[in-house]
């Protein structure tokens, strides 16, 4: 049975991602089918706010499913974190006649949607957007499998002159907690060495590895580390350390940086956007709130958003064995 929703409101919050631009459109889309009225919201909760809403049709979101970024733009806001700035919000939101909210963000948006429903009974379902793919409850967030292809694109292209010169690269990639993108990209990118969060492996054993590899008659390296990685504060302390203990190694360091964020979504966020969307808006007209969408064995799921929060996403323990094999 639906529930009585009339207005629904979507935003993006945190870091943008692939995909996100697809979630949009999947959300108004599908309040258009449900003949539900959908409202964009500017800059996140600072826009929301600020009441800088702004009503979209299906034909609002035409010719976004390819577009990176986010067409309604992203904002941190210091004053959402405080009861009053919440309580600004809730007001423009009831102005507006808007009775329920998408929130498309990482585990920061989901915390503000979380209190905002505790403090207000505002009804809020959230879809994971982060190239981090480091929230609990969904096997993949918006983003993800974009950001590993560009990563893997970049690393091919590094490998190129690693080989011409004989050098070794230190390729660093985002992962502040998790290792999730460097793990997958090292094994696809043929990585001699994988540094993440989860596994300190010591500077004894990137050595060791290192010179294993020059013995085996390798030339040039690639050594992909999460910027999480605990073994150096920074990846330029690592190749100072190489540089110092090492001879014969030409070393380089490439920080991917945001250039993994960009780009048009992959064709897998694209329909992970188009199905959470959908999945978002019926959820919300059946009564749930609350929750996050994910999907897990290809299903689509619902997290609540306190374990969505706080749970931790594990690191696949396989493959980081198959790592070291590969590495042989």
């Amino acid at each position: 049975m639906l529930h009585t929703i009339k207005n629904i409101g979507v935003l993006t919050s945190g870091g943008d991602s692939p995909g996100m631009n697809a979630a949009i459109r999947s959300v108004v889309r599908a309040c258009a089918y449900h003949d539900i009225k959908c409202y964009g919201i500017y800059r996140g909760y600072e826009g929301m706010i600020d009441g800088d809403f702004v009503e979209m049709d299906a034909r609002s979101v035409k010719d976004i499913i390819n577009k990176g970024g986010t067409i309604l733009k992203s904002a941190r806001s210091k004053e959402f974190r405080t009861k009053e700035g919440r309580v600004k919000a809730h007001e423009q939101l009831t102005k507006a006649g808007i009775d329920a909210l998408v929130v498309i963000g990482g585990d920061g948006s989901f915390t503000g949607a979380m209190v905002f429903n505790q403090e207000f009974g505002f009804p809020v379902m959230g879809i994971p957007g982060t190239i981090d793919n480091d929230i609990f409850g969904t096997t993949y967030t918006l983003g993800y499998d974009t950001a590993l292809n560009t990563v893997v694109g970049a690393i091919d292209k590094i490998r190129d002159t690693a080989s011409s010169h004989n050098r070794l690269f230190f390729i660093e990639v985002m992962g502040r907690d998790v290792g999730h993108i460097a793990l997958n990209v090292g094994i696809a990118g043929g990585a001699e060495e994988i540094l993440i969060p989860e596994e300190d492996l010591g500077l004894d054993r990137l050595t060791e590895s290192l010179r294993r590899s020059k013995k085996s008659g390798k030339s040039s390296s690639i050594v992909v580390v999460a910027e999480g990685d605990k073994i150096g504060k920074s990846v330029f302390e690592l190749k100072d350390y190489v540089d110092q203990n090492m001879e014969g190694y030409d070393v380089r360091v490439s920080v991917l940086g945001h250039m993994q964020r960009g780009g048009s979504p992959s064709c897998f966020d694209r329909v992970l956007a188009s199905r959470m969307g959908v999945k978002a808006v019926e959820s919300l007209l059946t009564g749930k709130s609350n929750f996050m969408v994910g999907i897990k064995n290809d299903v689509m799921d619902l997290t609540p958003f306190d374990q969505a929060v706080k749970g931790k996403s594990k690191i696949n323990m396989e493959l980081l064995r198959v790592s070291d094999i590969m590495s042989t």
